[in-house]
Order: C-alpha cells, then structure tokens, then sequence
C-alpha cells in the first residue's frame, strides 16, 4: 500500500465506519462468490447461529465480512473488505449462496448500507477522487442507479451517502456540503429529492443533519437520526412527513442518538450520560416519555452499558452491551421490555449485531482474536 493509499484509509474511514470504528475503540461488474466457511452453534436455548464470509474477505485487523441489514425474506447485504483496504458490496441470499459487486466507476469502496423487502439495495460508494455518491442497485442485482443529491460538496471525503431505503422505495441519507457540514435529504420513488436540516443543528464543520443507517426510514417515511448543533453535541431526531422535527435525549444525556424506527413510528436509539456510561431507550409516539435500556449484564463503567439499535415490527429490540471487561456482546430484548437474550458467536472476542428482521432472525459481525471481522446470522 502506497503513501497516498495509506493517507487515505486514514481520513475517509471515520467518514462512514463511524460505526465501525466506535465498535472498535469500545473492544457494472457483478461476481459470484461462495462463502469461505459457515458453521451452526447452539447460541443460547432460543436461538442457533450461522457464522459465513464472504470470498475474498481480508484476514487482518480492520478487514473481513461486514454484514449490515437483513430483509424479512431473509437476504442479507454488507460489505467485505480485502487484504489491500479495497471494501467491496455483498448480496447473501436465503439459501446462503453469496453474491459480491461493485458499483461501476467506484474506487476503494462500495458500502451497501440497506436492502428492502423487494431485494432492492442502497449505499454508497467513494469514486476515484474520493467522492461519496449514493447507489441504488435494483432487484435484478444489474441495474445501478447513481444518486447525487443537490447541495453535496465535491471535494475529497465530501458527497452523497445513501443510508436507508424503505419498502416503497423511498431512499433517505445525509450528504456533505462544500463546508463539511451534514444536511439529510430523502429520495421518492420517481427520483425527486428534498433536502432537510433539523432546525437546531449546526451548520460548521461536522455538524449538521445525519440519517440512521439501514431502517433510518420506516414505510410511512418518518425519518429518525441525529443532528450536531452549533455546540457539537449528538441529539436524536424524528423527522416526520410534514417535515416537522422532534429532538429525542436520553436523560441527562451528552450524546444521544436514534438508530432505528419502526413502522408504527416506535423508535430505538442509545445515549451517553455525564459518566460517559451508554444506555439504550425506546420511545412511542408522542415521544414524551425515554424508556431507558439496560442489559443486566452491561457494565456501568465510563464506555460500558447497553446500545439500542434496531427494532422489529412485532416490537422486539436488538442491539449489544459492553462488559465490565470491555467485551461486546449482543443482546435481544423480547417485546415484553424484560426479557434480554445475550447473543455470542463461540470463540468471538466481540459480538456486533446490526439488524433485525421481521421474523426475529439477526444478523451482523464479530471479531476474531486478530480483530478481523466475520458475518452471522441468529435465528430464534
């Protein structure tokens, strides 16, 4: 890897392995490929997982299978990165078979973000000039689509990124400016595109409006993320079809954060208090009241405790905690509120949920003792 590559990989990974890193520091040309490996374990007594990778897949630290969101068909779609830093898209089909792309004209990166119930999957790419530009690739896994919002910068690490798609159809996402700032945008079927901003967000460098990855926008198209204001601090945020604004904190909260939102508008988030703990919570319209969540076994130390991150329609959570030994896992919490399912890949040094789909099966990655990553998916 040359001086200029490895300058790279260094400013544009925080840009959208924002994810990625934090999980870290807390612990057309279309290929088929076939998974290197899949094994079944008995996860818990509710539950059984199914560990893959994708061919071609890295082995060192940072590299590996990136499993990102699952449809309720059961087909999974995410990212691979290889020995050389280059991250390439993936389609995981039901019966396991492994499809890998890249979007025409991409550089070092094709980062699937979102796939619907129809097969249709969203993300963005970074092309040779190391600019963001969204995509959506149709169910025919041929046809691509080349969004670039207005407003989107055009410098290096500026852009279009592409976050969510909703089974209509409609695409939603955040874009950075000229300034470096964040402004949302969301895409109609037809291609229409309106750009929004949370009224309180800061318009500097790395403030703005940012849309939540994967189900950042439910089927009626209410849109969840957060905003940074002028101050730099993380808020949670609803936008609603009117294209009204509710901020959502945790209490006491000095970074919050809404992950997901659910199609009868109940979201899921988490949020960091004054001790630098994390806790997830949920809220249900008319958002006046945080439920706060705690996994009983999450430690209650500076950057330990609970992140929420995706809810289902039939009301079940998922997410992970962090130890008292600093150690990821992830967790199910059951509609009830009360029941929390943990949720370890054997032999893992951290397990990373991501999604969860209608039916309860979860997928996302974990981390091997060289801190490469693995895909798997859980069903109950």
């Amino acid at each position: 890897m040359n001086k200029e590559r490895k300058q790279f990989m260094k400013t544009c990974k925080p840009v959208f392995f924002t994810a990625l890193t934090l999980f870290a520091a807390l612990a057309i040309t279309v290929q088929t490929s076939a998974q290197n490996q899949t094994s079944t374990f008995d996860a818990t007594a509710k539950g059984k997982i199914k560990t893959f990778d994708v061919k071609g897949a890295g082995k060192g630290s940072g590299q590996g299978t990136f499993p990102f969101m699952n449809n309720d068909k059961g087909a999974i779609t995410g990212w691979y990165c290889d020995a050389a830093g280059y991250c390439h898209g993936f389609l995981r089909a039901p019966h396991g078979h492994i499809t890998s792309f890249d979007v025409p004209g991409a550089g070092s990166e094709t980062v699937p973000e979102s796939i619907n119930p129809l097969g249709e999957i969203a993300g963005f790419y970074q092309d040779p000039n190391y600019l963001y530009h969204g995509f959506l690739l149709a169910a025919d896994g041929e046809t691509f689509t080349i969004i670039d919002s207005p407003g989107a910068g055009t410098g290096t690490n500026q852009g279009t990124l592409v976050r969510a798609i909703n089974p209509a159809g409609t695409i939603a996402g955040h874009y950075i400016d000229a300034n470096n700032a964040f402004h949302g945008f969301v895409r109609a079927p037809d291609g229409y595109i309106t750009t929004f901003d949370d009224p309180k967000a800061g318009t500097g460098t790395g403030q703005g409006t940012k849309v939540a990855g994967g189900t950042g926008i439910n089927r009626r198209g209410v849109i969840a993320g957060r905003y940074i204001d002028g101050k730099n601090v993380n808020h949670g945020y609803l936008r609603h079809l009117d294209g009204s604004f509710t901020t959502i904190d945790g209490p006491g909260a000095v970074f919050s954060d809404c992950s997901d939102i659910a199609p009868n508008g109940t979201i899921v988030g988490y949020f960091q208090d004054t001790n630098n703990v994390y806790h997830g919570f949920s809220s249900t319209p008319p958002y006046k009241k945080i439920t706060q969540l705690d996994d009983p076994n999450a430690g209650t130390g500076a950057n330990q405790g609970t992140f929420g991150y995706d809810i289902n329609p039939a009301g079940t959570i998922m997410g992970y905690y962090i130890d008292t030994r600093g150690k990821n896992h992830g967790f199910q919490l059951a509609p009830d509120g009360t029941t929390y399912t943990t949720i370890d890949v054997p032999g893992a040094t951290g397990t990373f949920p991501q999604t969860n789909n209608n039916k309860g099966a979860i997928t996302g990655w974990y981390l091997d003792k060289n801190n490469a990553s693995h895909g798997f998916l859980w069903t109950p």
